[in-house]
């Protein structure tokens, strides 16, 4: 597989480090998970299937897992001595914390210059707010789309997705690639400082031209991918289900009008987007508010057309094209997993579903590292045993 050379240390909790790690396992690096003494936090966050959490199971697979408590300088001095050894490092602490604890990208360079060290935070490792404490809500309202977010009632709403957790994940990923790529030719490593807020800001190209263009913040229900646009936008159905238009490209717009009776609504349509299309989302929502969601399914299914079902998250998971697409996949005992997103045609990526405990691997690493067996179980001695 692509990354099975590698060997990636995480020090990383919550969400988008450990996905980004799980990517690399799901491509064959070896990945060791270096959880604190408390333990990876989402270990116990949500609902359980088989002992761990789905949350962690979809995070974790494929990781061997090693307690330390770097405050502890025989444990510093352990996962210095697994430095040595790593290609890839991965922490999301706050800035300045993996320094005072001894094992930031200087310490770590000073023992092996090929490592890529990549720091993930919430606004990055300078700038006014490096050291302001955030989970993705709070990094998506300071990046200014929960301002765009909004409810029917036009005020903005719970956001349905970690949009800056996921961002940071594939930016860290992009630069950790990016690193290893340039090593090969310069055979050093580098430090990549990915923050959620600059990740997430780096999304919006789409809708920018308010704010650059013009010097003033976006209108959503007026703006092309906020509602502006009839043929972009949520549709209920006669049984309270909803539809998506997703295009509105004059082919699209074309062929639903004349199959609904009024072509002549294709030049009001096709204007540019803002109050001009409300004669438009009129007709739609009362042609729509006619049938049910199956109906328009039956309807809309000859008609080259982009729309979509406005399914719930079981209906996706569950549907044919997930399983199609082998984005959800079942393990022996019968446990769905997310599955792998970059598909290669050679050597495509493994989901191996394996689940380390608590600290299980501790030993077996540190062993592997060259760690005497007295230091080994010492280290092992320190951390508090699992619930």
């Amino acid at each position: 597989m692509k990354l099975s050379s590698l060997r990636v240390l995480d020090l990383s909790l919550f969400l988008p480090g450990p996905h980004l790690t799980m990517m690399m396992a799901d491509h064959g690096a070896e990945v060791i998970k270096v959880e604190p003494p408390q333990g990876e936090p989402v270990r116990q966050v949500g609902l359980r299937q088989n002992g761990h959490t789905v949350w962690f199971r979809n995070t974790h697979r494929n990781k061997r897992c090693i307690a330390l408590d770097l405050k502890n300088p025989m444990a510093r001095d352990a996962f210095l001595r697994l430095a040595q050894t790593a290609d890839v490092i991965v922490e999301a602490f706050r800035p300045g914390v993996a320094d005072r604890l001894g094992v930031g990208y200087e310490a770590v360079r000073a023992l092996n210059p090929r490592i890529v060290y990549a720091s993930i935070s919430a606004f990055g490792q300078s700038g006014s707010l490096a050291s302001h404490p955030a989970h993705d809500l709070a990094v998506q309202a300071e990046a200014g789309l929960v301002s765009v977010n909004l409810g029917s009632d036009d005020q903005p709403a719970m956001p349905g997705l970690p949009a800056a957790d996921m961002a940071a994940s594939l930016m860290a990923l992009s630069g950790i690639l990016m690193a290893l790529l340039r090593r090969e030719s310069t055979g050093l490593g580098d430090y990549v400082d990915v923050a959620m807020y600059d990740s997430l800001l780096a999304w919006t190209p789409n809708v920018m031209g308010p704010p650059f263009a013009e010097g003033r913040a976006p209108v959503p229900k007026n703006e092309r991918s906020w509602g502006g646009s009839s043929f972009y936008g949520l549709y209920a159905c006669k049984d309270g289900r909803h539809l998506a238009l997703g295009g509105g490209e004059a082919k699209f717009v074309q062929n639903l009008l004349k199959a609904l009776g009024r072509p002549e609504l294709t030049a009001v349509a096709t204007q540019p987007p803002g109050p001009a299309h409300e004669p438009v989302r009129q007709f739609l929502r009362e042609s729509f508010a006619a049938r049910t969601l199956a109906e328009w399914t039956e309807f809309l299914g000859p008609l080259d057309v982009a729309w979509a079902p406005v399914r719930t998250l079981h209906e996706a998971v569950t549907s044919q094209l997930a399983r199609e697409r082998a984005m959800v996949i079942e393990d022996p005992p019968g446990q769905p997993h997310l599955g792998i997103p970059i598909k290669f045609r050679a050597e495509p990526g493994r989901l191996v579903p394996r689940l380390d405990a608590f600290g299980e691997s501790t030993a077996e690493v540190l062993l592997e590292a060259g760690l005497d067996d007295t230091t080994v179980a010492a280290l092992v001695a320190a951390i508090p045993k699992a619930d």
